[in-house]
Formats: structure tokens, sequence, C-alpha cells
């Protein structure tokens, strides 16, 4: 029903582990093995937690295989999942004129404190994540659209921003959406599309 998705694209390593460490369990109709590898090969993975998730599941095997791995073994004796091709093409190099995008990004709070909900319309260079989007809304307005990072396994995520910031305790955090949907990643891969609109909500979860 979602096109091969199970969960988010990051999930989706730990998910193929599972279904290949269960297959026996599972009638082959029950899930696409096809359709989902070919979500996981479309995706350009970045974070090395991501890419140690999935790369077990591209071989045919899950953690689960760790401990009777046999590291001297050639790849012609590892088994795949599915016949789809795993690399893709070489990826050309940026032009030295890179385009320039234009991203609307709005910041919302209507959960604590004084409500907010302020906006702007930035440009960056084609090609640029979200975080960079971020930085240059805080470049432009500081005292608006200031916010805070802490580093993660997953990439940069973002803690605060016009100096709210999520707490465990509360169960509140900053929650990213394109078109009313949430982002399947973070600030650090994601990359807007020409005149998107990108809004962080202050959510609970």
């Amino acid at each position: 029903e979602r096109d091969g998705m199970i969960g988010n694209i990051y999930s989706m390593g730990l998910a193929l582990q599972a279904l290949e460490a269960t297959r026996k369990f599972y009638h082959p109709r029950e899930w696409d093995c096809a359709q989902a590898f070919s979500r996981v090969y479309a995706h350009d993975y970045q974070q090395p937690m991501a890419i140690a998730q999935v790369l077990p599941a591209l071989v045919g095997r899950s953690y689960l295989d760790a401990a009777g791995l046999d590291c001297a073994a050639t790849m012609d004796d590892v088994p795949t999942l599915c016949p789809l091709r795993v690399c893709q093409g070489p990826t050309l190099p940026l032009s030295p004129c890179t385009a320039l995008i234009q991203v609307h990004y709005c910041i919302t709070n209507e959960l604590q404190g004084i409500p907010f909900h302020n906006c702007t319309s930035v440009e960056v260079p084609s090609g640029s994540t979200l975080l960079q989007v971020m930085e240059e809304a805080a470049k432009k307005d500081p005292q608006t659209f200031s916010f805070q990072t802490e580093q993660t396994f997953w990439g940069p995520y973002v803690t605060s921003i016009h100096g709210l910031a999520g707490s465990t305790e509360d169960r509140t955090y900053w929650m990213f959406l394109s078109a009313g949907n949430a982002l399947e990643e973070g600030v650090g891969t994601y990359k807007p599309h020409d005149e998107e609109h990108i809004e962080a909500i202050f959510s609970k979860y």
C-alpha cells in the first residue's frame, strides 16, 4: 500500500533484516521483496548508522548472522534477496554554476508558552539540505529563526528553534513537514526542491 515502504526510509534496513531472518514464517506474497528493495536502492543513504543497518539486508543477511559469518567467504557465496541491481551509475560532478532554488520555511508553536507562526523565503544552491535552508533563514533573521542542533549517529538533530527546546519529560519535539507530510529524512540529508514549503511545528509524541 506504501509502494514498498516499511515505516520510513531509516527503519527499512532493520525491517528488511527482520523479514529475512523470519522469512520461513511468511508466505512469499505477504510482502513484496522487490518493491521494498527498490525503495532502498533509490535512496541515497549518507548516515553511517543507516548504512550499517541496510547493508546486511542487501546481501541477504541480518545481524543474527554476525556470530557465524565467514569473513573469508567471497561475494559469490553471499546470497541475495532480490534480483535487483545494488549499485547505481556513477554520480555526475556538480556544475560549477549551480542553480539557486527558493524554499519557503515556517516555524509554528501553538503548544507551549507564547504562540508564534513565522515564515520566510530563502535562496540556496540546488541540492542544499534542509539544514542549509535553516542556516540561511537564521542568517537572514537570527532573532526569529535561530536554532540549535546536537549531533547523533543519524546526523544533526534539531533540539531548539526560536529559543523553544523540545523535552523528553514533556514529550515535545520539533517536527518537520512538507505539504503537510512528515519528512522521512533528517535536516542534514533532506534536500528541498524549488518552491517547496517546509514547516517546523513544535509537537508532542
